[in-house]
């Protein structure tokens, strides 16, 4: 009978082991368009952000809920951040696009540079409107 009752707290405490460590642990990761992700689980991390440029600590920021990625203050490609005053330039299109835009900094190809450089090259703006100053 000992036994008996030691097998049923031995399985009860497996059982029960899972769910546990479910809710303690965390998975952070930071997304190519430089947007954080922290969630229970690597699944669906930086959907829609274009995938997971890195795994492990994301910077300190507030996500908007435990599956979505807080969005970023600047735009991030490849090392390089938009600063005030950058237009981000998709060289594929030659169309630019402003701080705040849906495309600013994210499309496949392209770059940061002035506004009146991207006149200069013959760049067009997104929408056909100029960013203000």
């Amino acid at each position: 009978m000992r036994t008996g009752l030691l097998s049923t707290i031995l399985g009860a405490s497996l059982l029960l082991a899972p769910i546990a460590y479910a809710q303690t642990s965390s998975v952070t990761a930071t997304c190519k368009d430089g947007t954080d992700f922290s969630g229970t689980t690597r699944s669906g991390a930086c959907k829609g952000h274009g995938g997971v440029a890195s795994w492990g600590t994301a910077a300190a920021t507030t996500p908007t809920s435990p599956n979505k990625a807080a969005p970023a203050p600047t735009a991030t490609t490849g090392g390089k951040t938009g600063g005030p005053g950058q237009v981000w330039v998709n060289t594929a299109t030659k169309v630019y696009h402003c701080p705040g835009d849906r495309y600013y900094g994210k499309t496949k190809t392209g770059e940061f540079m002035s506004q009146s450089a991207a006149q200069a090259a013959g760049d067009r703006p997104s929408g056909g409107k100029a960013c203000s100053s």
